[in-house]
């Protein structure tokens, strides 16, 4: 697929507002079509921010109001913020476009990621991003509490935005439970990606426990800092990504979807 270009847009105290960055991406994405520029992948940290996708449903938004930026990616609802290294890989792929090649290149660059890092990960079938496989055991919990009669495992509507931290998003590492590293959502248009990634290194994952993130209820959120017990800040993730991501493009020969 040839070299792809990074631009980086700001990390830390030059973290990115999201309207700023959404900007930038059709800036780009106007110049790529054009074929003004080549491949290009814009790295940044956002403040905190919540993003819906065009699947969201009112009840995975925040119950008391937070404001939320609808966008034009697919996929649900989720967070952005410090921690968190978001990539946006504008790039133009051969027609017809095929969506789901995209983001399995994706994955696997993430994959390889948290594998340098010394954490293994995988995908969940039919599930998109990077995952922690649980462990779960009947009868763990958290803080005393059984989890024998866990709720959500006969109730497709519970809520774990109204249960407290025994169910919450950012706990599901004590509960031995699946838990997601990584999110992808993209668009394609005119056959130019948008969107892309979101690679959780030290964020506040508390953040992901006012809404039910990306629509699971089942499972829960993850960070490289919580799982391999130390501090993994950005700026030392941003380097290896920039590194596998490149592997992985250069290496590709990406086919038009079949037809």
């Amino acid at each position: 697929m040839g070299e792809l270009r990074f631009v980086h847009l700001g990390f830390g105290a030059e973290a990115v507002e999201y309207h700023a960055a959404w900007q930038e991406q059709r800036r780009v994405h106007t110049a790529r079509f054009a074929d003004e520029i080549p491949d290009t992948c814009l790295l940044l940290e956002h403040q905190p921010v919540y993003t819906a996708g065009r699947r969201t449903e009112d009840s995975e938004r925040p119950l008391d109001g937070t404001p939320v930026v609808d966008v034009d990616r697919g996929g649900k609802i989720t967070w952005h913020g410090p921690g968190q290294l978001v990539g946006y890989p504008i790039m133009k792929l051969p027609r017809p476009v095929d969506v789901v090649a995209h983001v399995r290149r994706l994955e696997d660059a993430l994959i390889k990621v948290c594998a340098e890092f010394g954490l293994e990960t995988t995908r969940v079938e039919g599930r998109s991003g990077v995952w922690v496989l649980g462990d779960e055991v009947a009868g763990a919990g958290l803080g005393g509490l059984s989890l024998d009669f866990d709720p959500r495992r006969h109730d497709e509507e519970f809520d774990p935005r109204l249960n407290g931290p025994e169910y919450a998003p950012s706990n599901a590492g004590q509960r031995h439970e699946d838990r997601k590293l990584a999110a992808i959502g993209i668009r394609v248009a005119k056959g130019v990606t948008m969107h892309g990634f979101s690679l959780n290194c030290d964020p506040d994952n508390t953040w992901f426990d006012r809404i039910v993130p990306c629509g699971i209820r089942d499972a829960g959120v993850t960070s490289l800092s919580q799982e391999l017990g130390r501090q993994v800040p950005v700026t030392e993730v941003v380097p290896v990504v920039e590194k596998h991501l490149s592997a992985i493009w250069e290496t590709a020969t990406p086919l038009p979807r079949a037809v």
